[in-house]
């Protein structure tokens, strides 16, 4: 089950664990917040765009009634990856992973079939590289895919007010705005997370609603760290979650 450099980490949700590479690709906070961002119907049908190890749909799974999860990774060794954890979590028949390329999306899974998308894409423009790790510079930066490439896709894949749900970087919230207006995504919830209090906001969870009217609604400010570096309690709220939300909105 385990290749060189692997571990099982305890993902302290309904027994679920996740394998990771501690030389390469580990998920982290944003990918966390992320997941419990998501509001659902049951019986939903999502796509994970840039999966990585797989946690976002192994959270979802956990702590959702979601029908069915389509995670497209595009590295060969990390999709292995998030193949074996589903396996291990015994969710073979709710998560597929596709290990393309997600422009390549639209050959697998049918137009205007997805109810939600997630995304926790590269967040820097392919020119600022800043890591020589392969993996991780293919994750961290816009080299098979862009926001534009992102935000074609996730449109062509929603159904009419399908949701996606996005964490970035605000520094590129003027580019992401635009790129997903262009596709005919309206941002529609805002929410910025500190790193701790009078620090500026580092990673941003945006929610868009395909065809839907302009209005932005900005929830509060997330702080993660306290001074002593100990989780805040919003922090551990998240993280201790059960259920993710329903979505009333029809």
């Amino acid at each position: 089950m385990l290749l060189k450099g692997e571990r099982i980490d305890d993902l302290q949700v309904k027994g679920y664990k996740i394998i990771q590479n501690t030389n390469g690709f580990c998920f982290g906070i944003d990918a966390v917040l992320l997941a419990n961002f998501v509001k659902y119907k049951k019986n939903d049908v999502i796509a994970d765009l840039g999966t990585g190890t797989g946690i976002i749909p192994i959270l979802i799974s956990a702590k959702s009634d979601i029908k069915k999860i389509y995670a497209i990774e595009i590295q060969q060794q990390i999709a292995d990856m998030a193949k074996r954890s589903i396996k291990l979590n015994n969710l073979e028949d709710k998560i597929d992973v596709l290990n393309i390329n997600l422009t390549q999306s639209l050959q697998y899974i049918e137009k205007n079939s997805i109810d939600i998308i997630t995304s926790n894409p590269p967040y820097m423009p392919k020119e600022k590289l800043l890591s020589t790790n392969e993996m991780m510079k293919i994750s961290r930066n816009e080299i098979y895919c862009t926001l534009s490439d992102i935000m074609k896709i996730s449109s062509d894949l929603l159904k009419p007010n399908g949701k996606m749900y996005m964490v970035h970087r605000p520094s590129r919230l003027c580019d992401i705005f635009v790129e997903a207006r262009k596709n005919k995504l309206e941002p529609k919830t805002l929410q910025l997370i500190h790193p701790k209090i009078n620090k500026p906001a580092n990673l941003v969870l945006i929610q868009f609603t395909k065809n839907s009217k302009p209005e932005l609604k900005m929830l509060d400010d997330i702080y993660v760290h306290n001074d002593d570096g100990s989780y805040t309690s919003s922090i551990n709220t998240i993280y201790s979650k059960e259920f993710l939300d329903i979505d009333e909105n029809i």
